[in-house]
């Protein structure tokens, strides 16, 4: 089999340790596994070939990784997770909605054009802003007055806002992959690498509901999303397609194994379920773990 993952930039050190580890399993397990990047696939986009079984999508910060992603998809790749739904998930503004639509709690959402129209909100308490296309934390300011506003760093333009939910103790990740969820809490934001470790939890019946709403709405089971508590009611407040699992256990492994499955199902689809039949992503492949 043939893997393709798609990362920001080639070079090695800007790989975490768990992609890395879960490259080396892949290829311990005799797949083929290309590390692609915009720098060294696109300098002549009219050469981009589909040469893989299946293309990873791991969560990037990129926009032209992004769109890398975008040009496989449209030549037919098969994708995990499929460029559309990297992509809604990529726009706050998007996500936020399609949650929204699927009654997942969520905090109230703003979308404006200036910070001074979010003036009459503060009446009602502390806004989160927050770039609508950032990630990893970048550029999120939590705003209680007026003055704060001219410290929010952001661009001019479209201005996304979140009502504020002040968090009761640690906010609360859970990841899936495939059938599988795990929970870690963490300080936010996480200024160290133990801090981003976090410390497992338990997930509650509520929150194991929660996160898989989240997944049906975007038809994935491979992804991340924040929880925080506030007087006593959950809310998501963001959620990231492949995320980088730290603190669950074996991640790296889990990860191989559930990705060798996709891409196995691709290339062998069941006998009554033919292979161009099946939307790209849409694999729902039996996982188990030892």
């Amino acid at each position: 089999m043939n893997i393709g993952i798609i990362l920001d930039a080639p070079a090695p050190a800007r790989i975490s340790p768990i992609i890395a580890e879960m490259i080396g399993l892949l290829e311990e397990w005799g797949v083929s596994v290309k590390q692609l990047s915009p720098s060294t696939v696109l300098a002549d986009l009219a050469q981009l070939r589909v040469d893989c079984d299946l293309y990873v999508f791991k969560k990037s910060s990129s926009k032209l990784a992004l769109s890398l992603g975008g040009a496989l998809h449209a030549i037919g790749a098969r994708m995990l997770n499929p460029y559309p739904v990297t992509a809604m998930l990529r726009d706050k503004i998007i996500a936020s909605r399609v949650l929204q639509a699927h009654d997942v709690p969520t905090p109230d959402v703003y979308i404006v054009n200036s910070l001074m129209q979010l003036k009459p909100l503060l009446a009602a308490g502390p806004l989160v802003v927050k770039p609508y296309d950032g990630s990893q934390g970048r550029g999120v300011r939590v705003v209680e007055n007026c003055a704060e506003f001219r410290e929010a760093a952001l661009s001019d333009g479209l201005i996304f806002a979140q009502r504020y939910h002040r968090p009761q103790g640690r906010d609360y990740k859970i990841y899936c992959i495939g059938d599988q969820f795990f929970g870690v809490r963490r300080v936010w934001p996480a200024t160290t690498y133990a801090e981003k470790l976090g410390e497992p939890f338990t997930l509650t019946p509520e929150m194991r509901q929660i996160a898989l709403r989240c997944g049906q709405a975007f038809g994935i089971t491979l992804f991340g999303i924040d929880i925080v508590y506030s007087d006593g009611r959950p809310y998501v407040v963001d959620m990231s397609s492949f995320p980088g699992f730290k603190g669950v256990p074996n991640a790296a492994l889990r990860l191989a194994d559930y990705i060798y499955a996709v891409a196995k199902q691709a290339v062998h689809p069941p006998a009554n379920r033919p292979v161009d039949a099946v939307p790209s992503g849409a694999f729902t492949p039996e996982v188990k773990y030892g």
